[in-house]
């Protein structure tokens, strides 16, 4: 299917290439890591693995092959040089990569991490697939065609009430007057279910157990995906001055939610 010039590559196959790369690259190392095997990058709680570099090693070729011309921006390529990010505003179709979304967690022998892939054109997400080795969850889908958890197509129901609103709400990164507002308003909701990882947070959102996210720190490997599967579902993402929510914004805060409605009133109640 093509909804640009660019063509949207093969769900199927994609996700199989995922699959197999986590199995292979990833899984071995779980709860199997060597203090080798971890180094900090900016801090200790920005951890990479042999697992997250090996993973997006052997991604990087096996998904360009699939489109002819295509680049790939992967967070590990992006912390060595960070002119790789660059690539979002080219001319050529991107495969963005986070091989190990969690890894705090993972390195701590915690199942709750994943792997992320999203292929933007023109600084548009076209598709995206979130994999969870652990429990061989995938979440996938594209521009047009819906979003997908394990087979079965996910359309979000009716919206629900703050009060009855579980969901994920991240203080880090934002100010402290932000923080407080936050904290203060939090217990108003119907549960905080923050997991130290999005691609979690996102797969929550789409089975239907969590209502929302919060985020403040908007690398586009993080959500470039999760906001494409959530807006197939009918969901509603965008920063709290209501900027539609692309692969080249990373400044803000982003809200995900279930709708517009609901969206509406996060943002009203949340930060005012």
């Amino acid at each position: 299917m093509t909804v640009t010039s660019h063509p949207i590559p093969d769900l199927d196959r994609v996700s199989a290439i995922i699959a197999e790369v986590a199995k292979t690259a990833i899984m071995p190392y779980f709860r199997t890591l060597r203090a080798q095997d971890i180094r900090e990058k900016t801090g200790p709680t920005d951890l990479v693995t042999a697992a997250d570099e090996e993973a997006e090693r052997m991604l990087t070729p096996l998904l360009a092959a699939l489109v002819p011309g295509s680049v790939v921006v992967g967070e590990e390529a992006v912390s060595t040089d960070p002119r790789v990010l660059d690539r979002i505003h080219g001319a050529d179709p991107v495969w963005i990569i986070d091989p190990v979304d969690g890894t705090i967690n993972f390195a701590a022998g915690k199942p709750a991490f994943a792997v992320i892939v999203a292929y933007v054109a023109g600084g548009r997400t076209l598709a995206g697939w979130i994999h969870d080795p652990v429990s061989g969850r995938t979440a996938q889908g594209a521009v047009g065609q819906g979003a997908w958890l394990d087979g079965r197509r996910v359309r979000f129901g009716e919206p629900v009430p703050l009060p009855r609103m579980v969901g994920a709400l991240s203080t880090r990164f934002c100010s402290e007057e932000r923080r407080d507002r936050l904290e203060d308003r939090a217990p108003g909701l119907g549960g905080i279910a923050y997991l130290s990882s999005a691609a979690q947070e996102y797969l929550r959102m789409l089975e239907g157990s969590s209502h929302f996210s919060l985020y403040h720190r908007l690398m586009p490997w993080d959500h470039a995906a999760g906001v494409l599967l959530l807006a197939e579902a009918g969901g509603w993402s965008a920063t709290d001055d209501g900027t539609p929510y692309s692969p080249a914004v990373m400044s803000g805060t982003l809200i995900n939610a279930r709708d517009r409605e609901s969206w509406n009133s996060l943002k009203e109640y949340l930060l005012g």
